[in-house]
């Protein structure tokens, strides 16, 4: 069988409607990991929804208890053909956020598919089930073009607690490293850069939240028998804020800025144009890092921004000093970045402008992620996606969010090759989550050419990357 006849065998089987009904059972399970009334829907997610499937395919399963999240289970899956083949690794997560059912718009329901235009509504639709439901049915309908074999080993990894910031990932995967050892790895999730391009990103960027806070004095005074007398602790944090980032939106740490961006870099981005898709913000130029264009800000660049900021209180003000403030903050940046680091670059920082008095608190962070975008396994993905699409992918060396992504190319050491299925207006963690009929579709030709591509030369692919590599290597990386 030819590649055309199994991409066209793969889209009439999603024409017929059978996608659909595979995403609406699979949506129709409430798989909450925030909250402890769900355990047992997120068990019966791998049970009844991914294990069937596998099981078909001829994977043999391990479920795993999270040592680090009691009921948020692992699940990996391997099938070997040929131990000289190729081993792609996958992952996905079964778990959602909270459905918000109440404040959905009318007619619509978090845990039952609808389709309305080019929409599917329903909670995890987009994120991930949607996603990771169309990587499975491509390999399905691979296995079943290709008479019950892939041309290639595969993997999969699946999560349960990854909306809770995937508690035990890293510890399953530095425990179980041989099982998950793998030459490439390929998933979906998170968006495409719009709507209309294929986008393939290659890592996240990564993200530190800290917390500043005054701690004036033990309680609120009288505004008008003491104002002018003593420090107003919102007035300082805000001017502290200030000292960190300008009033253009510019970070001013230098300890924290990455390094310039490289001439390769700039090359890739300057086909990226961000914030094009109808209903996106409009987004101001003037705001950021001077001399960079939006998609460099965004892709390339560190920010920082204010999530939260608290004094006195802001839903009854008194007339009062407040006693305290605080502002929590949040660091997103790309690879290069001393970001182990930041909260003795923020405590300098502070000091040398004078404010002292503004304790800093580390709460957490993950770092930053991006494989060789020169490399030829990405050009590969990129010529499969111009094939099933007929239309220019875009590359992006980082999404500017984050993803676990650091599990799989520092602790599996594996090149990450990140094939969306979504796209930014999806809702995702908001009401009305959707997942476009339009995209998924393309996703499934995407996905099917992918794999049988890999069936077909998957060993002359690895030779291609591991002779990059070591030319790379010896050059000093990418510049």
């Amino acid at each position: 069988m030819t590649v055309e006849k199994a991409v066209s065998q793969a889209l009439g089987w999603f024409d017929r409607g059978e996608f659909k009904a595979v995403l609406a059972r699979r949506v129709a399970l409430a798989t909450e990991s925030q909250s402890t009334q769900r355990d047992a829907l997120l068990l019966r997610y791998f049970d009844q929804e991914i294990s069937p499937s596998l099981l078909a395919m001829g994977f043999e399963l391990q479920l795993l208890d999270n040592p680090h999240a009691a009921n948020r289970p692992f699940l990996i899956a391997t099938r070997i053909e040929d131990p000289s083949l190729p081993t792609v690794l996958s992952y996905g997560h079964g778990d959602v956020v909270f459905g918000d059912d109440e404040n959905w718009s009318e007619g619509l329901d978090p845990w039952v598919l609808f389709e309305d235009g080019d929409r599917w509504y329903g909670r995890g639709s987009a994120d991930n089930k949607g996603q990771h439901s169309v990587n499975l049915a491509a390999l399905e309908q691979v296995f079943a073009a290709r008479d019950g074999i892939f041309g290639f080993n595969c993997k999969l990894l699946f999560e349960m607690g990854e909306e809770i910031s995937s508690p035990g990932l890293a510890y399953i995967c530095r425990i179980h490293k041989e099982t998950l050892r793998a030459d490439i790895f390929l998933a979906s999730d998170g968006p495409r850069l719009n709507a209309e391009r294929p986008t393939l990103f290659l890592g996240s960027r990564g993200a530190v939240n800290f917390r500043l806070t005054v701690n004036a004095r033990d309680k609120d005074y009288h505004s008008g028998n003491w104002g002018g007398l003593l420090p107003n602790p919102g007035t300082l944090l805000a001017n502290a804020v200030s000292c960190l980032i300008n009033q253009q939106g510019q970070m001013q740490i230098a300890a924290l800025k990455p390094p310039a961006v490289s001439a390769a870099i700039r090359e890739i981005l300057a086909d990226v144009e961000v914030a094009s898709t109808p209903g996106d913000p409009e987004i101001d130029v003037n705001w950021g890092e001077a001399g960079l264009s939006p998609a460099e800000r965004l892709f390339a660049w560190n920010q920082m921004e204010v999530l939260s900021f608290l004094t006195g209180n802001p839903a009854r003000p008194m007339n009062a000093i407040p006693a305290s403030a605080t502002a929590v903050c949040q660091l997103r940046f790309v690879v290069g970045t001393d970001w182990k680091n930041l909260q003795q670059h923020v405590r300098n920082h502070l000091d040398q402008h004078g404010f002292k008095q503004v304790e800093v608190e580390f709460l957490r962070g993950s770092p930053a992620t991006r494989f060789d975008p020169t490399d030829p396994l990405v050009d590969w993905v990129l010529d499969v996606m111009k094939q099933s699409s007929d239309k220019k992918p875009a590359l992006l060396p980082n999404l500017g969010g984050s993803l676990p992504n650091e599990v799989f190319a520092d602790i599996l050491g594996l090149p990450t090759l990140w094939v969306p299925h979504s796209y930014p207006a999806c809702g995702q963690h908001a009401v009305d989550e959707h997942m476009l009929i339009s995209i998924a579709r393309e996703g499934l030709e995407i996905m099917t050419r992918l794999f049988w591509d890999l069936g077909c030369r998957g060993n002359a692919l690895l030779a291609a990357h591991h002779q990059h590599a070591a030319r790379n290597a010896i050059q000093g990386g990418v510049k």
